[in-house]
Formats: structure tokens, C-alpha cells, sequence
């Protein structure tokens, strides 16, 4: 790419950006490409409502569940040094973990975390404190979380799962969790500006989330960071410039920019392998270890991960065989999840030419909206399908009973939005409107044919009643 079209790229990003953060309503948006050799990043709008400052590639955002690629990574290059074993019982390297079901203590492994098939629920809610205790004291909790199925058995999103990882790095390595990422990866990556500790960002810029009150009008959220118990699942805080570099990589066969083999080849490319398959997800086909796996249009592969925070939000993709990547990062809800996911799909035409898009859903059908209707609910939040003969909508709640026992501001709920049901055995749906427009889930059947739950962003939601007509 010459320097004319590389300016040219610069315009429509910027362009695009500017765009589309003003027409979800974002207050502050950064997105950053590498294609064709080289790096383009535009930044839009303010860190702050309350504190504006410009927001830039190197603008500090909580990217949430995205850290989860970084917590496996690290595991990974144990791995490679033979000091650890995918397949051995977690318990072996945290002998100190005890779970409800005492035979899942003892048989649950560690890819069946790396891949969220452990069948542990989705977290659990506690503030474990800023020590370097704080995992070890989390995983102290995790007698209390719910163990929704058999090892092994399928896939299901959990939050506590790669908490639990972060535990497996401190025990392997004998140093806290963040030192332990630290050294494996951002030092020799050169990931300099990505942090986990409050006292780390707040020298830097940074952004803060935003959230909609009672009048629909966007308010900084208060709660800037998760708890220290939860760092491995989703505390890092980073930039655009610093995730594209951790994009490049991945697509760098394991490499530093300086040459070194971080990873083995081998090892980086059997993250990106399916290990188990997800039915009726935007999020992808399958999970590799820890990566979202999709195929696109044309045969076009990707990696993908995304994350939330309260009120900041980041999605990541990756296309190994095209040596492309984007990331997009947010930071207001309900929207923050709709704009990135544009922002994906804009960089994925204008620069590889193809084209993702939202399978169009059935007509409204009654007797289908009954059936499905209802209650369902997971360890932290309930879903709530409503059938109004015209439509059936979603809502996502946090159980008021978790929000009022946290000792921290948790993220708002998800206001109700259309759904529809999908071509096919009608059992799969997508959402059409709000902050989840374009999230893609499942309902699921028991042997007799009866709704029993509901498959939503990789989670199980199970239905603890049919009314909500």
C-alpha cells in the first residue's frame, strides 16, 4: 500500500467512525485495522461526559472478557515448558479447589475451562478484596457456585472458569496473577500500555463507561473496574494500539516483533482448532481454546472475542489466513456492543470484501410465541420472552437479589427488545433491536419436546416458568 492509499484508508476509517458513533450515540469510540501491512486506527468523541478528553488509539478502555485471551495465552506458554497438562484435573495444580459436586472437583480438567466446558456456572458474585489474595480467596468461594453439567458434556460460558485459570498461573508460577501476564506476555510482546491495577490507568488517559438512567439519558457509570478476584476472566485494562499489536501476535505465528518464539507455532495454531460446537450463536461456530470460531462468507475463518465492562465494551476479530484484524472499543451502553459489531463488519467489506449479516427472522407465529414464552434464569440473571400476539421480545435482568448483595455497581440491565425465531427447526432466534441487536441463541428441549431452556451469548438459562404472555 502506497502512502496515497494508505491516507485514503486513514479518511474512510476516520470517516466511518465519526459516522457511526454519532448515529448510536456513543460519547467516545477508538477502532484500529491492520490489512495490507499496516496499522489504521481513528478515534472519535470524549473519554468522559462528566471530564471530556479526546479519545485515541492509545486511550486506556476495560476490555472486559477479552482478557480471557490473554489468561490462555499465558497458560499456553506453560504448556509449551511442560508445566502444565491440558488434560490433568484442574486439582492438580489447585488442590485447594473445592466445588459443589465433588465428583466435578476431581474430573474437570483444564481445557474443559480453557474451552467452557467444565458445566460450572456462569460466576460467582463477590468482592474478594485488593490483596494478592484475592484469588486464592475467590476460588474459596467457589463451593457456593452452581454446577449446571457434566464435564465435558457441552459448552457453556463461564466467567468463573477462567478466574479459576488465573489461580492455575499463580500456583504454577508463584507469582500473582497480573505478574504472572506480565512477564509471560506484555513484556516481551511489548504491550506497554495494558494494566490491571487502577493506580496503573489512572496516570494514563482512560475511559470511562456510560450507562442510560430512568430518563434514557447517558450517565457515567461509577463502578470503573471489576474486583481483583475477577482479573482473569475480564479485568485488563488496554488500547486499541496495544490489542491490535496483540492481534499482530496471533497472526505472527507466535513471534515477538523482535523475532523471539514466544509460543510454538503449533500450540498458537491449535488455540484456533475447534474443540466443541456452539448451535445458534453470533459469537461464532465453536470454541478453539478460549477463541470464538466462525467461518464467514467465501470459506473466511475468523478468531474472534469480545468483552463488557460496565458501560465500555471491545470485540476483536481476527482472519489468520488474510493477515487481517480489527478492534473496535465503546464506551457507552446499550449501544457499545452494536456499534463495535458494526465497526467489524464495515472493516471486514471495505478491506476483504466480505460481508456478514444478520439472517432476517421468521414472520411473528403465535403458537411458536407461546411455547417459548416464559421465565428462564442462570446463577445471576434472568431472561424474561414476552408474546404479545404481535411479537415476542427479550429482557435481561441481573437477579435483584445479586444486585443487592454486590458490593460493587454492576452493569444495567438490558431493556426489552424484539426478538424473532430463525428458518429451520424454529428453535433458534435472534434479537432485532436494543443493546443485544443481533445476539443469536437457542432454545433448548427436553426428550419430550417441552422448551426447557435457553442457550444466549454461550450461557444456559434454564426456564422456571411459561407465563409472560
Amino acid at each position: 500500500m502506497n502512502a496515497h492509499s494508505s491516507e485514503k484508508s486513514r479518511a474512510a476509517l476516520a470517516e466511518f467512525v465519526e459516522r457511526a458513533a454519532t448515529e448510536f450515540g456513543i460519547p467516545g469510540v477508538t477502532v484500529g485495522v491492520w490489512a495490507d501491512g499496516r496499522e489504521t486506527f481513528a478515534g472519535h468523541g470524549v473519554t468522559s461526559l462528566d471530564n471530556p478528553l479526546p479519545v485515541d488509539e492509545h486511550t486506556l478502555f476495560q476490555v472486559g472478557s477479552a482478557t480471557k485471551t490473554f489468561t490462555a495465552v499465558a497458560l499456553m506458554r506453560l504448556v509449551a515448558d511442560g508445566r502444565i497438562d491440558l488434560e490433568a484435573p484442574v486439582r492438580r495444580y489447585v488442590p485447594e479447589l473445592v466445588l459443589a459436586d465433588e465428583e466435578a472437583t476431581d474430573t474437570i480438567t483444564v481445557m474443559n475451562l480453557l474451552n467452557h466446558t467444565s458445566g460450572l456456572g456462569w460466576n460467582v458474585i463477590v468482592d474478594t478484596g485488593d490483596g494478592d489474595d484475592a484469588l486464592a480467596a475467590f476460588v474459596g468461594k467457589m463451593a457456593e457456585l452452581e454446577v449446571i453439567g457434566e464435564p465435558g458434556a457441552r459448552a457453556s460460558y463461564s466467567q468463573a472458569a477462567y478466574n479459576l485459570l488465573g489461580r492455575v498461573l499463580e500456583n504454577v508460577t508463584g507469582l500473582t496473577y497480573e505478574m504472572a501476564v506480565s512477564s509471560l506476555l506484555f513484556e516481551p510482546i511489548g504491550l506497554s500500555n495494558s494494566f490491571f491495577g487502577t493506580a496503573d490507568v489512572m496516570t494514563r488517559r482512560f475511559a470511562v463507561g456510560h450507562n442510560t438512567d430512568a430518563d434514557g439519558n447517558l450517565v457515567v457509570a461509577k463502578e470503573w473496574r471489576l474486583t481483583r478476584g475477577n482479573n482473569p476472566g475480564g479485568g485488563l485494562a488496554s488500547s486499541a494500539a496495544d490489542i491490535l499489536r496483540w492481534a499482530r501476535f496471533q497472526l505472527g505465528e507466535g513471534r515477538t516483533e523482535n523475532g523471539e518464539q514466544l509460543l510454538p507455532a503449533g500450540l498458537l495454531h491449535g488455540m484456533r482448532e475447534r474443540t466443541v460446537e456452539l448451535r445458534g450463536s453470533n459469537l461464532g461456530d465453536g470454541f478453539g481454546i478460549c477463541w470464538f470460531l466462525r467461518e464467514l462468507e467465501g470459506g473466511v475463518r475468523t478468531i474472534e472475542h469480545g468483552g463488557s465492562a460496565n458501560g465500555q465494551f471491545v470485540e476483536l476479530l481476527i482472519v489468520p489466513e488474510r493477515d487481517f484484524a480489527v478492534v473496535a472499543m465503546s464506551n457507552a451502553g446499550p449501544d457499545g456492543t452494536p456499534f463495535n459489531r458494526t465497526a467489524v463488519r464495515w472493516a471486514l467489506e471495505h478491506h476483504l470484501g466480505v460481508v456478514d449479516k444478520d439472517p432476517e427472522p421468521l414472520p411473528y407465529d403465535e403458537a411458536r410465541a407461546r411455547e417459548v414464552a416464559g421465565a428462564y434464569e442462570n446463577d445471576a440473571m434472568t431472561l424474561t420472552v414476552t408474546a404479545d400476539g404481535q411479537e415476542l421480545t427479550l429482557g435481561v435482568v441481573i437477579k435483584p437479589e445479586i444486585r443487592a448483595g454486590a458490593d460493587f455497581e454492576m452493569p444495567a440491565d438490558y431493556e426489552p427488545a424484539a426478538l424473532g425465531l430463525l428458518p429451520g427447526d424454529g428453535d433458534e432466534f435472534i434479537v432485532t433491536a436494543g443493546g443485544l441487536r443481533g445476539q443469536r441463541g437457542f432454545f433448548s428441549r427436553n426428550a419430550s419436546g417441552a422448551v426447557v431452556g435457553i442457550d444466549l451469548g454461550g450461557r444456559v438459562f434454564n426456564r422456571v416458568c411459561a407465563t409472560s404472555v
